[in-house]
């Protein structure tokens, strides 16, 4: 390879791990001659592609960031007061840098392993307890995706408590605001319609609710800025036996009465302005808060306080048997990925900033949107609403003539039907921008005069609506407001979680692989990260080019005609892959097909999206060797045909092989009158050698968070676009704005809140498409199938693996089956998963898709000294447990038993164990250079759901710990 074509692969060589010699050390650990051979052996020769994907050639990390910087300036960064639930704010450098640019904050898993995570898990529960004290409300989570679909959540959680059977609905209706923000009903339609429920759109002022209604739902401020008094609706609407929903803005609860003091049943919203870029519309972090008779209803991760086996404090995810992993089509939702990173950068913004900070921030918009509003009237400009927290609304005739003038200041206004125009403020507005928001909009010539009155603080709230109650009282919020205590604070969480900066992070599933740095780069550019999600699109076409690239280069890698980035999860592109089929079926005159088949070792997200989708769940079998029951198939596919919509799978299978079957399925599936589905779990095992669309499905969601190199970030962000085939295309989702961000007035309604979902992070997709390029994408498929052969080679002689394809080989991922030593050795997978951290190691995925097992998957990007060290681990714990079987070590006092081990535990003077602090701590040499230790021991599961604790506890309880 000459100089300038290695200087065009250099990512290549930086992604992928196992170098050319490593490459053949490996080959012959497995016994293949070749790289090809190990290929052609393990992805069935009737999927494989006919010719190379057709994608731009690879560029480098130089040229692509010059690239991007010239696309960037097609993206204008205007003084935006659009407001709707995104405002521009202030990232504290100290959080910027050392958590939003942090790998060792965005390369975390989510916190399944708890005792490995104790730093997120706190800035989690500092979030929730930021959440819970400003909504006045005792259940938060940890995070949800947007506020459309927290709304939405709301009305799920409502409607499934009151409706006990959606066959014969006893209270049918919801009762939505009309000043709700119109994203936000547009998302309520989407998720509505496939469950029958009834919206009723109206003025809560002349709604009249009766025993048909299950809930109601509000804003506050509403989408004309107003600051509405709810209380009589709420007890109008509980009287009648239904609940109440209010969305909301956390920054304006600091000045006004909370939703849980107005009677609220839940309350919900965006964090963004604690400090997130808008990226043109994420990610970021909703939130979702609840009175206590909705805990195990509430939809989503809480982070919970319990014990550890020493009985000290410790943190974990509560009550996960809600999740729709456990209940699956009986979950009430389907949410998996939460928004961990951006709920950890709202959480450390409220931090820094303290509870009068935090009041002193929206005193000064409310100072600034009063100093407009008197100077705008004395204009003689008509407001809408007298009361306002940081957003006021004007009538004119003028309309046409104000925004060209705004234009011309680079300002952007809202601009409602009916001759209206909306100015939110925001905590970047300064006294004299409002010079020129007030020029704009009186299109009168020279200069204005107007004055600050800061006694003027909270005259646009009604007195009755003043907030009274403290907030933030704990000493988190109250002690890290210098950038050298919040630096540190910030260090020490991280110190205690386990990231990719540490080991690898092989699990299965999840394709926990590099983040590169020159993909997260730009991120940070304020081209990208200053741009409001409904800014005009001639200001927004750097976006609109990334977007529509992207979706170019998504379909030809998936082999589908057409693209949607609007859903922002996995788990939602699951069930905007769903609603397209029902799309089509209804289309079709066929809307009665409702039947959809998933395996049984299917996600958990599968049948729960399916459900909420409208569907009614059958199960198809597997057989021992892993792969579906193709004859259980075909008698359902046959048995339900008349209503058949169609059927869920993921390829290459859940247990990690390529099965042979999977056209047969297909086929079977479109014979009685079904659509495919297909899973993108596991496209790391099919970019460019196969592709969905290519095998024969319909449509398939990506997740971008795994294949695609978005990191995970401790439990998101995540995006999960869908691709179809053409005859699907025409029911993608669309958005209540698409006509004016697309140009197409034929459009669906939307799934989430912005139109490209969590757009920002969409740049680092695009960049590792760019930079790898069509041979490099291939590369990285190709060695994420023999890292994972290499690992199973080696692993096989001590460890049972679970399933092989039909030439013994698997896909990018195994399974190693953990049961036997249940009963030899009285050793469970959870304790074989601590004793991992002890060795320096997250855990593979445990107990998924077979109870007792671990599910390993090394990913392209780890190198062969890597995955060594991995599997020495593995097989110095088969040592321990062999003499736990030989009768040398006690079945019940063993390193296992008591794994994790932590710096505490190791260095008293009180050491009891029958075995040494060195092989408790230190099993082999490699940990001796770099030890990372668990910050807990191993953490009681059942404490914390017995007595849920979800806030930050009062400060005497870290007392008596200490």
């Amino acid at each position: 390879m000459n100089l300038f074509a290695q200087l065009q692969h250099e990512f290549l060589q930086r992604h992928v791990g196992p170098d050319e010699q490593e490459t053949r050390e490996m080959l012959d650990t497995i016994g293949i001659d070749s790289l090809d051979e190990l290929i052609d052996k393990t992805v069935p020769k009737a999927i494989r592609l006919p010719r190379p994907l057709e994608l731009p050639a690879a560029v480098s990390e130089a040229e692509y960031l010059r690239q991007l910087k010239n696309i960037s300036l097609g993206n204008k960064v205007s003084k935006t007061y659009i407001g709707q639930g995104y405002y521009d704010t202030h990232t504290p450098s100290v959080i910027l840098r050392n958590v939003f640019e942090n790998p060792g904050w965005y390369t975390q898993y989510t916190p399944y392993q708890a005792e490995i995570a104790q730093g997120r898990l706190e800035s989690l529960l500092n979030f929730q307890t930021i959440v819970s004290d400003l909504t006045a409300l005792p259940i938060a989570n940890a995070s949800l995706l947007d506020e459309a679909t927290a709304a939405a959540e709301a009305m799920a959680m409502f409607f499934n408590l009151l409706n006990r059977s959606h066959d014969k609905l006893d209270r049918p209706k919801m009762f939505v605001d009309q000043e709700m923000y119109p994203q936000t009903k547009d998302v309520l339609v989407t998720r509505a319609e496939p469950l029958n429920i009834e919206l009723v759109f109206g003025d809560y002022k002349t709604a009249v609710i009766d025993d048909q209604y299950f809930g109601a739902l509000v804003q506050y401020p509403n989408d004309k800025g107003s600051v509405e008094d709810y209380r009589a609706f709420i007890e109008q609407v509980h009287a009648a036996g239904a609940y109440v929903g209010m969305a909301t803005d956390l920054l304006a609860l600091t000045l006004l009465t909370a939703p849980g003091e107005l009677g609220a049943d839940a309350a919900f919203g965006n964090s963004q302005r604690f400090g997130v870029p808008l990226g043109f519309g994420g990610p970021h972090a909703a939130f979702f808060t609840c009175k206590d008779e909705f805990k195990r209803h509430i939809p989503g991760r809480i982070i919970g306080v319990s014990v550890d086996a020493n009985g000290n404090r410790a943190l974990r995810m509560a009550l996960q048997t809600r999740e729709q992993h456990i209940k699956r089509e009986k979950a009430t939702s389907n949410i998996c990925t939460a928004q961990a990173l951006l709920a950890n950068m709202a959480a450390m913004y409220a931090v820094f900033h303290g509870p009068q900070g935090l009041k002193n921030i929206a005193s000064r918009i409310n100072v600034l949107t009063q100093t407009l509003a008197d100077a705008l009237t004395a204009a003689g400009q008509e407001l809408v609403s007298s009361s306002f927290f940081d957003t006021i609304v004007i009538k004119t005739d003028k309309v046409a003539a104000i925004k060209e003038k705004a234009l011309a200041f680079n300002i952007n206004f809202r601009y409602f039907p009916g001759n209206l125009i909306g100015i939110a403020l925001d905590e970047t507005t300064t006294f004299e921008d409002l010079a020129d928001i007030i020029n704009a909009v009186n299109l009168v010539e020279g200069a204005v005069s107007y004055s600050l009155e800061e006694e003027k603080v909270l005259h646009g709230v009604p007195a009755e609506l003043v907030r009274t109650s403290d907030y933030l009282t704990h000493e988190v919020f109250n002690k890290h407001h210098s950038e050298t205590q919040m630096m540190r604070y910030i260090k020490f969480l991280e110190n205690k979680d386990l990231s990719l900066n540490t080991s690898m992070i092989s699990l299965g599933s999840c394709t926990m692989k590099l983040n590169a740095a020159t993909e997260m780069i730009p991120l940070s550019w304020g081209h990208w990260s200053k741009i409001h999600p409904f800014t005009p699109v001639d200001q927004a076409k750097g976006y609109l080019q990334i977007v529509k690239e992207l979706e170019q280069y998504l379909s030809e890698i998936t082999g589908f005609a057409a693209c949607s980035l609007q859903p922002n999860s996995g788990a939602s592109g699951e069930y905007a892959g769903l609603l397209a089929i029902r799309g089509y079926h209804e289309s079709r005159n066929e809307g009665h097909r409702n039947i959809i088949l998933i395996p049984i070792s299917a996600h958990g997200t599968n049948p729960a999206s399916a459900v909420m989708a409208g569907y009614k769940v059958v199960v198809v079998k597997a057989l021992e060797n892993g792969n579906i029951d193709v004859e259980d198939l075909k008698a359902k596919a046959e048995q339900h045909a008349a209503n058949l919509a169609g059927v869920m799978i993921t390829y290459p299978s859940t247990y990690g092989i390529y099965e042979e079957s999977v056209k047969d399925i297909i086929d079977i599936i479109h014979a009685n009158g079904g659509q495919v589905y297909m899973d993108g779990a596991n496209m790391n095992a099919q970019v460019g050698l196969t592709a969905p669309g290519y095998i024969g499905a319909d449509v398939c969601h990506l997740n971008l968070h795994k294949t695609f190199a978005i990191p995970h970030g401790g439990g998101g962000p995540g995006m999960g676009p869908i691709c179809v085939a053409a005859h699907l295309e025409p029911f993608l989702p669309g958005h209540v704005f698409g006509k004016d961000t697309t140009g197409d007035s034929n459009w669906q309604h939307g799934v989430s809140a912005a139109p490209f979902g969590s757009a920002s992070i969409l740049l680092i997709s695009y960049a590792y498409i760019r930079m790898l390029g069509p041979d490099g994408l291939e590369a990285a498929t190709r060695y994420a199938i023999l890292n994972a052969n290499y690992m199973k080679a080696r692993l096989q002689n001590d460890y049972p693996i679970l399933y092989s394809g039909a030439n013994g080989t698997c896909a990018h991922e195994f399974i190693v089956d953990l049961r036997p030593f249940k009963k030899t050795a009285e050793i469970e997978a959870e304790d074989i998963a601590k004793r991992l951290m002890d060795y320096g190691f997250h855990a593979p995925t445990m107990s998924f898709p077979v109870a007792g097992t671990i599910m390993i998957e090394p990913t392209e990007s780890e190198d062969k000294s890597e995955l060594d060290r991995f599997c020495e681990a593995l097989l110095s714990i088969r040592e321990e447990i062999k003499a736990i079987e030989d009768g040398h070590a006690d079945t019940k006092n063993n390193p296992l038993k008591n794994a994790p081990h932590t710096q505490m535990a190791v260095i008293t003077s009180d050491w009891d164990k029958p075995y040494t602090r060195e092989t408790a701590a230190f099993p082999l040499t490699y940990i001796l250079s770099s030890k990372f230790w668990p910050s807990v021991a191993r953490v009681n599961n059942t404490v914390g759901d017995r007595n849920l604790i979800c806030t930050c506890e009062p400060t005497e309880s870290y007392m008596q710990e200490a």
